[in-house]
């Protein structure tokens, strides 16, 4: 691939069933999409986009429905998997493009694999950070969230579900919020072994009350710290929050795909610090089956949930080279 170390970052909107997405891209080549997840945007591939395009490709990290610049439909059911994989085939076309790789991170990798899934005349290739790919099927969502972590403290995802209860959390003061999330899932600042874990909420407290307080992660400065907080002070939660709100939703619409594997090429990357990597270490063992073209899997040693921007040096190559076996 022909190196483009001087390309220039471009912001810009396209059309899309969620009314506007904003997308930042640089580079020139084939596509690829690069999906955020919750509670970030597409500055979360900040590191990733000029490494791609000195790779030789046209990287385009967007802000998803609900986020950032773009469109923050009022419904909850907006928010459906189905939806915002609409959107990601829609960010494609108006691009010029007929196909792209999808990457995604977080609620991201969960987005770009059912992109893949539903759309493989579109997505040639996905990658999957932190949150391995599990076929649709299962117990209803919220019935398994209920019994996580037991009558003692509530799972993260449950209190997530009413309209307005995070919301009124968070948002008194979006930045220490922040601040604390993306500390307590990150390598060097996450609650020690022992500590209350950050995924639960104890009754009768804040989600926040079990959040570090004082440091930043090392992968995080003030000025990134402003970036998100800027974003989130101007358009509230409820847009990021909805994406869970609509699981039981998808669970539905998907139930003709229960048990599908994505059968492109993969490449699935996780933190070995990260819960979501523990948790869902049974998607892992699945891979042979649910991912039959996987090309590799890497855990990073002592690494967290912000994969991309704790560790991104690493991530960067495994991306690159990567993509120069998909795209032969």
């Amino acid at each position: 691939m022909r190196s483009e170390p001087a390309a220039a970052l471009r912001h810009r909107a396209v059309e899309a069933p969620a009314g506007r997405l904003h997308l930042a891209e640089q580079g020139t080549g084939p596509l690829i999409l690069l999906v955020h997840g919750f509670p970030e945007s597409w500055y979360s591939w900040r590191r990733q986009l000029p490494a791609l395009a000195a790779a030789g490709y046209r990287a385009a990290a967007i802000d998803v429905r609900g986020y950032g610049r773009s469109s923050k439909p009022a419904a909850t059911d907006a928010y459906r998997m189905l939806d915002l994989v609409e959107d990601n085939v829609a960010a494609v076309r108006a691009l010029g493009e007929d196909s792209a790789v999808v990457v995604g991170h977080d609620w991201g990798s969960s987005i770009a694999a059912a992109s893949a899934l539903l759309h493989p005349e579109v997505f040639r290739a996905v990658g999957l950070l932190s949150v391995p790919y599990a076929p649709p099927g299962g117990p209803r969502p919220t019935d398994v969230f209920s019994r996580t972590g037991g009558p003692e403290q509530e799972f993260y995802v449950s209190y997530f579900q009413e309209p307005g209860r995070a919301e009124a959390e968070i948002e008194p003061d979006v930045r220490g919020w922040l601040a604390g999330f993306y500390a307590a899932l990150s390598a060097d600042t996450m609650p020690a072994e022992g500590e209350p874990d950050p995924h639960f909420v104890t009754p009768g407290c804040r989600m926040r009350d079990r959040f570090p307080a004082g440091r930043l992660p090392a992968w995080l400065s003030e000025e990134d710290l402003d970036v998100y907080a800027g974003e989130f002070e101007r358009t509230g939660l409820t847009g990021a929050l909805n994406r869970y709100r609509t699981m039981d939703r998808d669970w539905e619409d998907l139930a003709p795909h229960r048990g599908a594997p994505v059968e492109q090429p993969a490449l699935f990357v996780g933190g070995a610090l990260d819960a979501s990597t523990t948790w869902m270490s049974a998607a892992i063992d699945a891979f042979p089956t649910t991912l039959p073209a996987l090309s590799a899997s890497h855990l990073l040693e002592g690494c967290g949930h912000w994969i991309q921007q704790e560790r991104p040096e690493e991530v960067n190559s495994l991306l690159t080279d990567w993509l120069a076996t998909v795209q032969g």
